[in-house]
């Protein structure tokens, strides 16, 4: 089968396609015709070589965390699933390789109606995290909650759950995108200079949570927070803990001495909580771009600009 990896770090010509073993589900684990996947930002860092020091590549790196499609494989003691279900889900973190044909998924929910393909391959990633971050900051009704850098393709979903909890939510973006932040239930704000008198003007009662999907502001978002435990990056960035900012993820890597810290455990039951509100009209899934398999290198170079909004996919 085809499968997209990189055998080197580098810039995005070093990305192609292979081909090689299709993989089979080992016990709870299913496995997917892959009709969309996801672009991990996360690897395209780990591709440029930024990231070497704190997740060292295997090479060839299979690249993809999610993905959606078609089941036509059970492991064992699979309940709840059948051969030809339509579903969208995570590839285990230890095995990634959701950018290919056929891949094995270690968590999954339906594939909501309402979604395309493309939006289901994008949707496992940023729904995994939003609903992790968000638990881990309590969000709830009345909170108010700043998302930075709201226009990607997690904050776009943290925006639209962090809403469905009933909080309020403000999101930083471009001036470009405030239109699209407003669809999607955020008061925007712009980043950059100035982001704390802006902030404190639109909530002078202070800020309850802050979810950090840009990086490079920490000192403003602890400010406004007043409390770095009310502060969380998904960003990986080793100053986050010099701020006492906890820095979420779920890369099985380094361990709590490592320059990322411990991993937190997945939130998968956030899919299904996405389920639910894919039916109810609540929460899409943005697509920034849709590339063929094929051309995963341009979908990396895509990323490397930091303007996409929303997720970029691949689709086969």
């Amino acid at each position: 089968m085809r499968a997209v990896q990189f055998s080197q770090y580098g810039p995005p010509g070093v990305v192609h396609v292979a081909e090689v073993e299709a993989p089979h589900p080992g016990p709870g684990e299913v496995r997917i015709a892959v009709r969309a996947s996801g672009l991990a930002t996360g690897e395209v860092s780990l591709r440029s070589g930024t990231l070497r020091d704190a997740v060292p590549a295997a090479f060839p790196w299979r690249t993809g965390a999610d993905a959606a499609g078609v089941v036509d494989e059970l492991g064992d003691g699979v309940t709840g699933a059948a051969v030809g279900d339509e579903v969208f889900g995570l590839a285990p973190m230890a095995v990634r390789g959701a950018n290919a044909d056929h891949a094995v998924l270690a968590a999954w929910a339906p594939k909501p109606a309402a979604w395309s393909w493309a939006e289901a391959g994008g949707a496992a990633g940023g729904v995994e995290t939003a609903t992790r971050v968000l638990d881990r900051l309590a969000v709830r009704a009345g909170h108010t909650v700043l998302v930075q850098g709201a226009a990607g393709g997690v904050g776009t979903v943290a925006v639209q759950m962090a809403a469905a909890r009933g909080a309020r939510v403000i999101g930083t973006a471009g001036a470009r995108n405030h239109g699209f932040l407003r669809s999607l239930g955020a008061e925007p704000a712009t980043y950059g200079p100035g982001l704390v008198e802006r902030i404190r003007a639109l909530a002078p009662e202070g800020i309850d949570a802050v979810l950090d999907c840009a990086g490079g502001a920490l000192p403003d978002l602890v400010a406004l927070a007043g409390d770095p435990a009310r502060v969380v990056t998904i960003v990986p960035d080793p100053a986050a803990a010099a701020h006492g900012v906890h820095m979420s993820h779920t890369a099985p890597v380094g361990g709590a001495d490592g320059p990322l810290g411990s991993a937190d455990p997945q939130a998968t039951h956030g899919l299904r909580i996405a389920v639910g509100l894919a039916a109810a009209g609540r929460l899409r899934v943005p697509v920034a771009a849709a590339f063929p398999l094929t051309e995963a290198a341009a979908a990396h170079e895509l990323s490397e600009t930091r303007h996409a909004r929303g997720r970029i996919v691949l689709v086969n």
